[in-house]
């Protein structure tokens, strides 16, 4: 028996994840009653038109009046719904289960011996990822940059579950950022962090569509790495060295008669050049706006302040 409060968050996304929280919770009982002198459950639902109460009332009494039930007014990104949950939770460490792991509810166990060796994040990480064949180049491609552009520690292995301790706990919760991406966040936060190797795959969340993960893929981008400054940097050094030998290719011409390749030409030639080099340049201005307009509706969503969640109801058993 450990001498600690325990919280243990989870947010249900969908109908289908509320249908196994019976079994979850009935699985989780024994684990943290057994093991831990204070807990709490703090669920979060996420899913409109889900009922969780008739998931939990058949429960026992003993195991209910531990069960907090918070009902957002409407779906939210799943990271703002996490943090719905974090916001409330009380205990020394905070523990966030997906439903990838209802089945296996020890892995709660397995974070928080973990953290008896003196970390204050332990994470499970998957040993694959399983996603669809068109969309592995998308991830490497994202993750590479995550790496190359920021000074992120960000495993593109890591599941959403893991344990918190209370001070970096604090911490995170400090950083009231609208526009999130959990995994920067943890990193930000720092802390002595590992992780524990699972056999359970990382896999595509059927709740979220590829809209939804190509947003949050260019939050990331734009928020927490320098790669689009990075890149428009190298397009500015292009169009400069284009324009060098646009200028360098008339002057030759005006008094050799022949261009840069060696190749006499008729004086009113051009027409050709003329509009490809407007095309390269209305391109890359498109490109510098795109960008530019990108930033700007980032700093606009965080002027705005906006809740990250608004919650409906909050139920105790």
């Amino acid at each position: 028996m450990f001498n600690t409060f325990l919280s243990v968050v989870s947010v249900i996304p969908g109908t289908w994840q509320a249908g196994r929280i019976t079994d979850f919770l009935k699985r989780l009982y024994p684990l943290l009653e057994g093991n831990f002198s204070d807990y709490e459950i703090i669920l979060v639902n996420n899913c409109a038109g889900c009922p969780v109460d008739p998931e939990v009332n058949p429960l026992e009494d003993a195991l209910k009046k531990n069960i907090y039930l918070l009902n957002l007014s409407s779906p939210v990104n799943k990271n703002h719904a996490i943090m719905a949950g974090l916001d409330r939770a009380n205990g020394d460490y905070t523990a966030i289960v997906e439903p990838a792991f209802y089945q296996s509810p020890e892995v709660v166990l397995s974070l928080f011996e973990k953290t008896r060796e003196n970390y204050d994040i332990v994470y499970l990480r998957a040993r694959t990822r399983k996603v669809r064949f068109f969309l592995r180049w998308l991830y490497g491609l994202f993750y590479a940059i995550l790496q190359r552009y920021s000074a992120l520690q960000v495993d593109k292995k890591a599941h959403n579950t893991r344990i918190i301790s209370r001070r970096a706990l604090n911490s995170l919760l400090r950083l009231r950022e609208n526009l999130r991406y959990m995994k920067a966040i943890y990193s930000i936060v720092g802390y002595r962090t590992t992780h524990l190797l699972t056999d359970e795959p990382l896999e595509e969340d059927l709740d979220e569509t590829f809209s939804e993960r190509f947003r949050t893929s260019l939050l990331a981008i734009t928020s927490y790495t320098t790669f689009l400054r990075t890149l428009l940097l190298w397009i500015f050094l292009f169009s400069l060295l284009f324009l060098v030998g646009v200028v360098a290719n008339a002057l030759k011409f005006k008094f050799t008669g022949y261009d840069i390749f060696g190749n006499a030409t008729q004086a009113n030639a051009g027409w050709t050049f003329l509009v490809l080099l407007i095309s390269v340049f209305f391109a890359v201005t498109c490109l510098n706006l795109y960008i530019m307009s990108i930033y700007l509706s980032n700093i606009y969503s965080e002027i705005k302040q906006r809740p990250l969640y608004i919650i409906e109801s909050i139920k105790r058993f």
